[in-house]
């Protein structure tokens, strides 16, 4: 079968994508989880028998609850350091206060990434660590049917009230006796959302129908969003969450007069903030939150204020299970806290951690094949021992000082084993779906294999080969290899103890799937022997036959290998931008040598090209004078052209020669903006200073100048009223800046216009989509009507023009100057090193690959979850529209790579009346470079399962890897759309 490049190439993509989405869905694996939750309520276990006979004990009951009502203040994005730090004692004295001299038990409360909502919601409530997949599922949360602390209470007969985050709504569907849910996705309202929720508290703090109260306020999340942790609007919204947490206190107060038992306030944070505002990383302003018990059952704190005690986010759930008397969640890997219980008798508190031990033992039980070896279970049983000892002599009458040492001793026992079980069992949360992982790896190994052995052919003149197909798919090979992974599908779905995604899939699909993997290793074999008979390979550029590896190839070849090789170390992994930023100035310096080398040293076709133009002007005189043509004249006027090609001749010169080291002071400003990575993400950059209140107004000349330059580098190639739509539009982007207050008019006084900017916003959507269309609309005319490669350039500029726009309207004001330098790189590197140089498709498909990559970085982003800015996602929304939402926030994250991408389809168009496979050479250079990376991770993170960072470094970066890919085969697939016209011809 006869393909050309950029359709096998897309083709390859395609099944390349499914084979990530496989390994994905093996890869991030499914939690720990104990008995169904209809099953999870069984009957508590016992005291620990005592030796010996006579003696037993009759405690078998779940113990009495310890508070009468509870209410969870749950304050998203809550930092440790706004309560304990600074910002806590200016903005929240009440909460100070009790932290320090009230009845109060102060804890900083460590999440386990992924640090965004649902998940931690989870942990809060199930004392589990939840999967690393819960990141997407964040956006669209389902049912939570797991053993969790609102489901045993609502067992219970416990009467709930919730107001706040509608995820909670969604995770426990009529749990809620009364509730009021608030979309959490809109970040852009920091106000609504909290005064949504504060305006049922005076009623429901008055009633006596409920047991447990969560609140769910969102301000403080979606102002870091919008602004960071220093936004002028943080101190603001904690004073207001101060009041209202004296409020609560003091009515919880009040209504201890009338009850036996007292109440309880828990104030907490479901994950931190990193200096940019986002969350979702493992940095320790994101997995640090305050943990707040508040009650008058606890003494009143006496003597120096401690350093607040480092607890699990996990330990809330069982330590609010025994305060309200309900049984610890079956998958709960988490302790009690017992600065909680140290009120109680010795005997309670035993009791209470024989509870959690036994939870934590029987989870362990499940879970772990070889469970009685594990130190955790080991020292439970201990602990148990000795448990029971202390028992018989308490029930012996004994209160001597030895029952009082011996109830210590099993206190700490019961401790150390509780942390070791803990431990053990938060390592076992990752259970790999190895089978879907090897399916998943074997085809994203065949695609790369196949695309490396169709590389000679894919990148010769005609940028077309013929796939062998047919034999293969006929062949006695074929047939044996599908019947071989048949049967290992059928013993491996039929002896595996955990559950399988593949084995979890229809029988059709998964034989096509094995079809598909036997036919790819068929390609492959047929393509490998085919290069065995005949072993010599076309040359590198058809055009010249003698054309060797240049130092730039040899560049381009170790920086793509080197930097797929460095993916297997953390410390790269987290500070990949270093490594691209490396590359693109290693790229420079090499384009400088190139240029001094094209413009400076004369090359054996100049001198033959010389000698022509010698020889045709000598006929031309010659013919002169055979026609009596008066010579001098000509002379004179050839003597004016030559003079003025010198000129222009010496002028591209000097561009060129300067343009390498424009790009790189370009680069180097550009470092200084946004600081990336892990290891100086803390430190202040450029972007910092600029987003902070006192520098507004140089904001706001930047923004200002930015788009002016974003429309005159845009704009050259746009017609009159794409020109007109595009000034319109940067206009509009900065009246919706100015309208949510980052920017400022020369007249605007005051910040008291800030609004939603939804109807700026909107304004600049429309002219988006007529740039686009109008675009399109000429695409369309070239690929139908006249095939002319005029229509298919003014198109293809005018939709990267579109994309332009929307990216200026979805980049903070801060990052616009990335913007303008993208833009001016482009423009310099094809003005004065593409065209100049005649560099072919894969060279300068490759360098729109690095620098894409780069801008990647340049714009802040970096292979941690918080760096994405889900903000963008809702410019021009008044509510949560999941699609749009997704897309935008997609196409922000990665928008330096697509306009690169897209930038790099306008330029192949141009080039095609001069290299007709242009194209075809650049989607397939463009597909095998991004196939690369990924295969090569895929393999490492494969084999670093166990890594200490596997969870906190290495999974993000492969969600980012798995996305990129179907990116890659989207802007592949545009490609093959736009070669189209080639192909009507070579058929012709």
């Amino acid at each position: 079968m006869r393909l050309r490049s950029g359709v096998f190439a897309a083709g390859c993509l395609l099944v390349q994508a499914l084979g990530v989405g496989l390994f994905l869905r093996g890869f991030f694996p499914v939690p720990v989880r104990s008995l169904p939750r209809r099953e999870a309520r069984g009957v508590p276990p016992a005291e620990p028998p005592p030796p010996g006979p006579g003696v037993t004990s009759n405690w078998t009951k779940i113990p009495s609850p310890l508070f009468k009502k509870a209410v969870i203040v749950l304050i998203d994005a809550l930092r440790d350091d706004f309560v304990f730090g600074s910002k806590g004692k200016q903005f929240m004295p009440y909460t100070t206060q009790l932290v320090e001299k009230g009845t109060c038990h102060s804890f900083i409360a460590e999440a386990k990434p992924p640090t965004v909502t649902m998940p931690r919601i989870k942990a809060l409530m199930t004392g589990s660590i939840p999967g690393f997949i819960d990141v997407i599922m964040n956006l669209n949360s389902p049912a939570l049917l797991e053993d969790n602390l609102i489901w045993q209470a609502k067992t219970a007969g416990k009467r709930i009230i919730f107001y706040g985050d509608d995820t909670w709504v969604k995770l426990f569907p009529k749990h809620f006796m009364e509730y009021d849910g608030t979309t959490s996705f809109f970040v852009s309202d920091y106000t609504e959302v909290d005064d949504n929720v504060t305006r049922h508290l005076d009623s429901v703090l008055k009633r006596e129908d409920w047991d447990i109260l969560i609140l769910h306020y969102l301000g403080l999340d979606h102002i870091g969003h919008l602004t960071g942790p220093n936004s002028p609007l943080v101190g603001p919204k904690l004073y207001e969450m101060d009041n209202i947490l004296k409020k609560i206190h003091t009515s919880l107060l009040s209504k201890e007069e009338e009850s036996s038992l007292p109440n309880l306030l828990i104030v907490c944070g479901d994950h931190g903030m990193s200096e940019t505002g986002s969350h979702g990383g493992s940095s320790e302003e994101e997995v640090h939150t305050p943990l707040l018990f508040i009650s008058s059952a606890f003494e009143k704190r006496n003597g120096p204020l401690k350093q607040p005690e480092l607890v699990q986010q996990t330990d809330l759930a069982a330590t609010l299970a025994i305060g309200l008397g309900l049984p610890i969640s079956r998958n709960s890997v988490g302790n009690i806290i017992l600065s909680v219980i140290e009120g109680k008798t010795m005997r309670e508190q035993l009791r209470f951690l024989h509870l959690n031990g036994f939870q934590l033992s029987r989870l362990l039980q499940e879970n772990m094949p070889t469970y009685e070896k594990d130190p955790g279970f080991e020292h439970f049983k201990i602990a148990e021992k000795s448990h029971g000892n202390w028992i018989k002599l308490y029930l012996e009458g004994n209160n001597s000082e030895v029952l009082l040492n011996l109830g210590k001793k099993v206190l700490k026992q019961y401790l150390e084993a509780l942390k070791i079980l803990s431990s053990s069992l938060s390592k076992q949360v990752a259970q790999y779906d190895m089978y879907s992982m090897m399916v998943g790896t074997v085809i994203v190994l065949e695609v790369l294999l196949l695309l490396l052995l169709s590389m000679p052919k894919a990148l010769s003149s005609r940028a077309e080969f013929e796939v062998p197909l047919s034999p293969p798919l006929f062949s006695l090979l074929f047939y044996l290899m599908c019947l071989m992974l048949c049967a290992v599908h059928v013993i491996v779905c039929t002896s595996a103890e955990s559950l399988c995604y593949f084995c979890s899939i229809s029988w059709l699909m998964a034989v096509g799937v094995m079809m598909l993997i036997s036919a790819l290793m068929c390609v492959i074999l047929s393509a490998f022997g085919k290069m065995l008979e005949n072993p010599k390979l076309p040359a590198k550029n058809p055009a010249v036959s003698n054309s060797s590896w240049s130092e730039l190839d040899v560049l381009m070849l170790a920086g793509t290998v080197g930097h797929a090789v460095s993916l297997g170390a953390s410390s790269f992994v987290e500070e990949e931008h270093q490594t691209w930023y490396f590359l693109i100035n290693t790229l420079c310096l090499a384009l400088c040598q190139e240029i001094c080398r094209h413009y400076f040293l004369v090359k054996e076709c100049d001198l033959q090209l010389s000698t022509a133009v010698k020889q045709n002007f000598e006929d031309i005189e010659e013919t002169a004078q055979c026609r009596n043509v008066d010579i001098p004249s000509c002379d004179s006027k050839l003597g004016k052209v030559t003079s003025s090609g010198e000129f222009l001749r010496g002028s591209e010169k000097w561009m060129g020669l300067a343009s390498p080291w424009i790009i790189l002071i370009c680069c180097r400003l550009l470092r200084s903006l946004n600081q990336t990575g892990v290891q100086w993400a803390h430190r202040p950059d450029f972007g910092h200073w600029l987003t902070s209140s006192e520098h507004k107004a140089v904001l706001s000349l930047l923004a200002a100048i930015s788009l002016v330059m974003i429309f005159i580098l845009v704009q050259r190639r746009c017609s009159l009223v794409s020109k007109i739509a595009m000034a319109l539009g940067l206009l509009g982007v900065y009246s919706y800046r100015a309208a949510i207050g980052n920017v400022v008019f020369p007249w605007q006084q005051d910040s008291k216009d800030i609004s939603k900017g939804i109807i700026e916003a909107r304004f600049v959507y429309v002219f988006v989509l007529g740039i686009i269309f109008t675009g399109t609309k000429d695409l369309l005319k070239s690929q139908v009507i006249s095939a002319d490669c005029k229509f298919k350039s003014i198109g293809l500029w005018e939709v990267y023009s579109g994309l332009v726009l929307l990216a200026a309207l979805l980049f903070r004001p801060h990052n616009l100057p990335v913007l303008v330098f993208c833009l001016l790189i482009q423009m310099i590197m094809t003005r004065c090193i593409w065209k100049p140089l005649t560099f072919d498709a894969a060279q300068i498909t490759i360098m729109h690959y690095w620098f894409g990559q780069a801008f990647f970085y340049f714009q802040g982003n970096s292979n941690s979850i918080a760096s994405v800015d889900i903000s963008a996602g809702f410019v021009g929304l008044d509510n949560y529209v999941e699609i749009p939402a997704i897309f935008l926030t997609g196409f922000a994250t990665y928008a330096g790579p697509l306009l690169w991408a897209i930038h790099l389809l306008c330029y192949l168009s141009s080039e095609v009346s001069r290299n007709s496979a242009a194209m075809g050479h650049g989607c397939f250079c463009y597909a095998l470079i991004c196939s690369v990376p990924v295969t090569v991770y895929i393999i490492l993170v494969t084999g670093l399962r166990h890594h200490l960072f596997i969870w906190s470094v290495f999974s993000p970066k492969l969600l980012y890897e798995g996305v990129r890919v179907f990116i890659t085969a989207a802007v592949c697939l545009f490609f093959t759309a736009m070669d189209q016209n080639r192909s009507q011809k070579i058929h012709d």
